[in-house]
């Protein structure tokens, strides 16, 4: 999908399928093509499909207007995701006529993908790029952000929700099905919430120690760890601010505020964080999420620093703790480094992601996408003064070391591609 908190990691995948020698199709945006013709992958733009803009939705999808929450989420999830599938499948079909493929990758909020393999009848293995959004019976329905309670009462609490969730998710189930029919396929759509659950294989971003413990995981499920992106080659690192000498010679803790790259709304999470750190003995990095927009449309404290974006292998080592609205990549990448986290997920999957990091105890899940600013000094001053957090993350950081990534991507899908059948874990319990 043509996000750019998507596109990072996709390239990582298909930078290592290029230096092992494969030929790469990469559909997508017309507006990320270049980072993968960079790589010498040939691109794919989105042209049946529409080619929207993720700064601006609703200028392609006037449905979104306005919203927000979970709202939001269910607008996202039908008319960006689902109802793009139909045109995602006309472009990759024209693509299957002109040279067919031996596998599908589609990251998981890719619909094209299943539906493209459903069409050509090739294998497909899907990457999940956001916490893993899989039904279980031991937890609560996806997408809602709770944690799991144990025994009878946790197990009537989350039926008691599946039942709500499943009327809420009738609008989807019904725009899951007439894409299907919009795509010229055949027979009744299985169940939306597992549209993208590859019966071959599946990759996980993050470890289990990040993941909700499950007793039904399905065996093709494997968990790679950090799909780390690297920097386009065509327009080289990201550069460092002219203030950046203040970060490398920091005699106090340097503590990094980001809202990522979608919903940047400097109000929800930048202002109250700045306004939480001002007094406080720090250095406060902040980036907008845009490299257009290295400035804040209000005051900004003596201590605090601003910038579009950074490159997080020369600031998470120098960084203290991270505040950040609960990108996973950006997640992955903070634990990575063995840095704490204060966590504000508002919509999309954000609470999902707060939560994992709140179960894992490398941070504080401040439970809301706008916290009040004396909600996030406690949660900051929390996480730096509190060892147990950073003994978390770092222990979080070194499962994390133990996986492959984009190597390990590449290993199970040439797995795939040799013997066409299931790619199984050879642990049936990751968390044994």
């Amino acid at each position: 999908m043509p996000f750019t908190g998507h596109v990072g990691p996709v390239r990582a995948v298909a930078a290592e399928l290029v230096a092992r020698g494969h030929q790469v199709r990469v559909h997508t945006g017309s507006r990320c093509a270049a980072p993968f013709t960079a790589l010498g992958a040939r691109v794919l733009p989105w042209t049946a499909a529409p080619d929207f803009d993720e700064d601006d939705l609703t200028a392609t999808f006037p449905a979104l207007a306005g919203l927000r929450g979970p709202r939001q989420l269910l607008g996202n999830l039908e008319h960006v995701f689902l109802r793009t599938g139909a045109g995602q499948l006309e472009d990759l079909r024209a693509a299957w006529e002109q040279e067919p493929w031996d596998v599908v990758l589609g990251e998981s909020t890719s619909t094209g993908a299943p539906l493209a393999a459903e069409a050509t009848g090739t294998p497909w293995a899907s990457l999940s790029l956001v916490p893993l959004s899989l039904p279980s019976r031991d937890l609560p329905p996806p997408g809602l952000g709770l944690r799991p309670w144990p025994g009878p009462v946790g197990r009537a609490r989350d039926a008691a929700l599946g039942a709500v969730t499943g009327l809420a998710s009738r609008g989807l189930q019904r725009a899951w099905q007439e894409t299907r029919v919009a795509a010229g396929l055949p027979g009744p759509a299985g169940p939306v919430m597992q549209l993208w659950l590859s019966p071959h294989l599946v990759m996980a971003t993050g470890v289990p120690s990040v993941e909700h413990r499950r007793s039904d995981l399905p065996p093709q499920v494997h968990f790679v760890g950090r799909v780390q992106a690297p920097p386009p080659a065509a327009a080289g690192p990201l550069g460092l601010p002219p203030w950046w000498p203040d970060v490398e010679g920091a005699d106090v803790p340097v503590v990094h505020v980001t809202q990522g790259t979608y919903n940047t709304d400097p109000d929800d999470l930048l202002r109250p964080a700045l306004e939480a750190l001002a007094g406080e003995d720090v250095l406060v990095v902040a980036a907008t999420g845009s490299a257009a927009r290295s400035e804040l449309p209000f005051p900004v404290p003596a201590n605090a620093r601003v910038t579009g974006l950074l490159p997080y292998d020369e600031l998470l080592p120098r960084t203290a703790a991270v505040v950040t609205n609960g990108g996973w990549g950006g997640v992955l990448a903070t634990l990575a480094a063995g840095v704490p986290l204060v966590v504000a997920g508002g919509d999309l999957d954000k609470p999902e992601a707060a939560r994992r990091v709140a179960a894992s105890g490398a941070g504080v899940d401040l439970r809301t996408g706008s916290p009040r600013p004396a909600a996030v000094g406690r949660a900051v001053r929390e996480v730096l003064h509190e060892p147990r957090y950073r003994e978390a993350a770092a222990r979080v950081a070194a499962q994390l070391a133990d996986r492959g990534g984009q190597r390990e991507v590449v290993d199970l899908l040439e797995r795939l591609v040799a013997t066409g059948r299931p790619v199984l874990r050879a642990a049936p319990d990751p968390w044994a």
